[in-house]
């Protein structure tokens, strides 16, 4: 059976992109498959798969603009810029003001440079980043512009900030979060990442990875995939 269309799948934490793309290969037997925008094996949240002919349109959906919610861990810097690295440096985390973090926030907001990080899949001299950083090497990185639209500073404690954003393609949250640690003085990484939108898609739409383990055949996984002519309409909508 071939399937065409977009798959949307609430990615559960500890997998990778790719694990939801051999997962779908293997066990639906669809040769072709894609996904709009990493998800690292930390985050969770709204993963897009494209099946068969839908892979034409990847680069389309990869470039819409997404939204985030996120937990920062401040006092602490890691290699990876989140909880899956080795830590770095360690620094006290004075008290706060609400107006402190807010002035740390605002200065990423708009247009503004952002360096990828080494364990990203930006690619060196046809090299991704992340095999270099694997093999212990370290190189230079042009930092890029991003967008920040909105963000919101859902609560905090002292040891923790927790957010929602909304940015545009090419954005990471991990760089962000360490950006705005080194802003404060403490440094941070970012501790939990859920991707709750990415343009029209939203997260409440997609299927779970439980209920997703639980389809028996290419003909059950097609009830939950969404053909060309809606995602054409959900993109315009």
């Amino acid at each position: 059976m071939e399937i065409d269309g977009v798959l949307l799948i609430n990615k559960p934490k500890g997998y990778t992109s790719h694990d939801m793309v051999a997962f779908i290969r293997r066990k639906f037997h669809v040769k072709k498959v894609g996904h709009c925008g990493t998800l690292d094996p930390i985050a969770t949240g709204l993963l897009i798969l494209v099946l068969g002919k839908a892979t034409k349109i990847q680069d389309l959906l990869m470039s819409e603009d997404k939204v985030y919610r996120g937990r920062m861990r401040l006092g602490q810097i890691t290699d990876t810029q989140d909880a899956d690295g080795v830590i770095l440096e360690e620094r006290p985390v004075p008290q706060y003001s609400d107006a402190e973090i807010q002035e740390a926030f605002e200065r990423f907001t708009g247009d503004f440079y952002q360096t990828p990080p080494m364990i990203s899949a930006v690619k060196y001299k046809g090299i991704p980043l992340y095999k270099l950083a694997r093999a212990g090497k370290n190189v230079e990185r042009k930092p890029r512009i991003v967008h920040l639209y909105y963000y919101k500073i859902l609560g905090r404690d002292s040891q923790h900030i927790d957010f929602e954003i909304g940015c545009s393609k090419g954005f990471y949250v991990r760089t962000y979060c360490h950006d705005i640690g080194l802003a404060l003085g403490c440094g941070a990484h970012l501790v939990e990442l859920t991707r709750l939108r990415s343009g029209n898609f939203t997260l409440d739409q997609a299927i779970s990875w439980e209920t997703l383990q639980a389809l028996d055949s290419p003909s059950q996984l097609l009830q939950h995939v969404l053909p060309l002519p809606e995602v054409s309409r959900l993109r315009r909508r």
